[in-house]
């Protein structure tokens, strides 16, 4: 699914006319509409800064926008053949239903894949569970992993940061 379309389904999921969002975004108001337009038909695509802009008007992570190419199921099949390829998703079958598997002991990445699947699979089953409404599921889903509980997430230091601890050590260090 293209990110115009991602775009789109948000803004209208949180009600809110094109030109409302573009406004929310910085467009001006005469061509907030028009251009925010363009990017839900794919005319144009955001920079990963209006794309971020857009993620927070519309209550979602940027990553919720930009996901892969799904619009079609040849599409969709080399996304998951791409899944199988990096963290060892296999096929199978399991009391006559097609089964999606994560082998957890592929790699590092494969167990932390699994991790995330986890999260989502307990979100679902209070869902059904009737534990939570499917607001907070969705909340839960399109902000991840702002809302897991279940990881520690640790956010990486910026370059400025990085740079400005350097800046104030590198005269203590030995030469």
């Amino acid at each position: 699914m293209a990110i115009g379309e991602r775009i789109h389904f948000f803004r209208i999921m949180r009600g809110m006319t094109q030109k409302y969002l573009g406004m929310l975004v910085g467009f001006p108001e005469r061509s907030a509409d028009v251009r925010l337009a363009q990017y839900e038909t794919g005319s144009r695509k955001p920079k990963a800064d209006l794309t971020a802009a857009l993620a927070q008007a519309l209550d979602v992570a940027p990553q919720a926008l930009n996901i892969p190419d799904i619009d079609s199921y040849i599409g969709l099949m080399h996304t998951l053949f791409a899944l199988e390829d990096i963290y060892g998703l296999t096929v199978s079958e399991t009391d006559g239903e097609v089964c999606l598997k994560v082998n957890k002991d592929k790699s590092k990445d494969t167990a932390e894949l699994l991790k995330m699947l986890c999260a989502w699979q307990e979100q679902a089953a209070k869902l059904s569970a009737e534990e939570i409404s499917k607001e907070d599921y969705d909340q839960w889903r399109y902000n991840y992993p702002k809302f897991d509980t279940t990881q520690h997430w640790v956010k990486v230091p910026s370059k400025e940061l990085g740079d400005a601890l350097v800046e104030a050590v590198k005269d203590k260090l030995p030469e």
